[in-house]
């Protein structure tokens, strides 16, 4: 295990996201995301994911245990206090160290090549590796293989470490997502998809369809081997937010986690710019079926659905839409009303450049009176920050902004 200075300094930070985790505002904020994700809001939430820009506010550099591992420990707990510390958003700091389940899910036959890019955080290029129908009969099926001697490994070493600080609990598979479009195109190419709808709209269909199995065959394994988890906590849902409710599990849940008892969410962000009935044809129906056997559903993320969601409110259980900064949110606050959570990405933009907290109040308030006028469950998730021109001090700025105009 970690030597006695690496121990010293994980101990510390445990203690101190102790600490933070009984304040009584970690208590009312649970409260306040239990109502809110069950469509009874007091208030707009407001969520932070620094993700890419965390480089810049936490660099590695910055930690000082000895052990690769201990590091990649102490980072994660340095980011929770750095977080609560300079993050004024409605983020609840849970009293816990989760010790994932070791699972191995092979692939599908066939694996992505990208075209590299120069720059250090640039955008590859696809290239394909399906070149006609013929190819669809390389895919094969995942198979999930679980570690029970590693997992079992791994949690005496957390409980040895933290036991008597943080509640250490074992996780199995809590976050369920699904991105069929986003895997094909990888496989297939961004440009040729889009000309497949056109073009050879029998071999799209056939390719969903794969995936479409391969992902329910994946569920079932889950099920089979007893790996899934309950999510009706601070678990990450969709694209943003938090799964806290007391709707999941199920009334007639007895112990073992079954999909009625969780969140799960799918997006097909590479859909953006196809009409609504080519998104329901060539994706969402393939979603909506996988969706269907699970308690509550989020769908969506960078995508434009402000003329999706007439369609996508159509999916079983669904309670979280992502609204993007590219959608009308006016429009999409009309439609959406109250029959779901109105999910609203700003743009990350603004975040560099000039910070210009004046434009930020207005931009942010315009959203904020639209979804009070239709009466939304609105929160505000900022993310896909992937940098923020070494300013850290522009999370707090804007966060302060959104925080202060959430509560008047």
């Amino acid at each position: 295990m970690y030597n006695d200075h690496d121990r010293a300094i994980l101990r510390s930070l445990a203690q101190r996201t102790r600490e933070i985790a009984e304040l009584p505002l970690m208590a009312d904020r649970r409260k306040r995301w239990v109502r809110h994700n069950q469509l009874q809001p007091e208030r707009p939430l407001v969520l932070v994911f620094p993700e890419g820009s965390w480089r810049e506010l936490l660099p590695e550099a910055d930690c000082s245990c000895m052990d690769a591992a201990a590091r990649a420990e102490e980072w994660a707990l340095r980011a929770r206090i750095y977080a609560h510390e300079h993050i004024y958003d409605d983020t609840v700091v849970e009293p816990l160290w989760i010790v994932p389940k070791v699972v191995h899910i092979s692939g599908w036959g066939l694996e992505p090549e990208h075209q590299p890019t120069s720059q250090a955080t640039g955008a590859w290029g696809f290239k394909p590796v399906i070149h006609n129908e013929a190819d669809l009969d390389k895919l094969v099926y995942p198979q999930v293989v679980y570690d029970a001697d590693q997992t079992r490994q791994n949690l005496a070493s957390a409980q040895e470490l933290y036991g008597d600080i943080l509640d250490v609990q074992l996780r199995g598979v809590a976050h369920i997502s699904f991105h069929l479009m986003s895997l094909y195109c990888q496989l297939r190419g961004l440009d040729q998809v889009m000309w497949d709808m056109y073009d050879n709209p029998g071999m799209l269909h056939h390719a969903m369809g794969i995936l479409e199995e391969g992902s329910r065959r994946l569920v079932q394994q889950y099920i089979d081997l007893n790996l899934l988890s309950l999510n009706n906590d601070g678990t990450y849902h969709s694209s943003g937010g938090v799964g806290y409710t007391e709707e999941l599990p199920a009334a007639d849940y007895s112990g073992t986690v079954r999909p009625r008892d969780m969140w799960a969410s799918a997006e097909a962000q590479e859909m953006a710019q196809v009409s609504p009935a080519m998104h329901s044809e060539f994706i969402l129906a393939y979603e909506k079926r996988l969706l269907e056997p699970f308690g509550l559903t989020g769908y969506g993320c960078c995508e434009n659905l402000t003329e999706k969601l007439p369609e996508v409110l159509t999916i079983p259980h669904i309670r979280r839409i992502s609204i993007s900064p590219f959608a009308d949110v006016r429009r999409c606050a009309e439609q959406l009303s109250n029959r779901a959570i109105f999910s609203w990405k700003p743009h990350p933009a603004h975040l560099v450049g000039s910070f210009d907290a004046g434009m930020v109040k207005e931009y942010i308030s315009q959203t904020i009176a639209a979804a009070r006028a239709n009466g939304c469950t609105l929160e505000i998730i900022l993310k896909d920050t992937h940098t923020c021109e070494q300013h850290p001090e522009r999370f707090s700025a804007w966060t302060s902004i959104a925080s202060e105009l959430v509560r008047s």
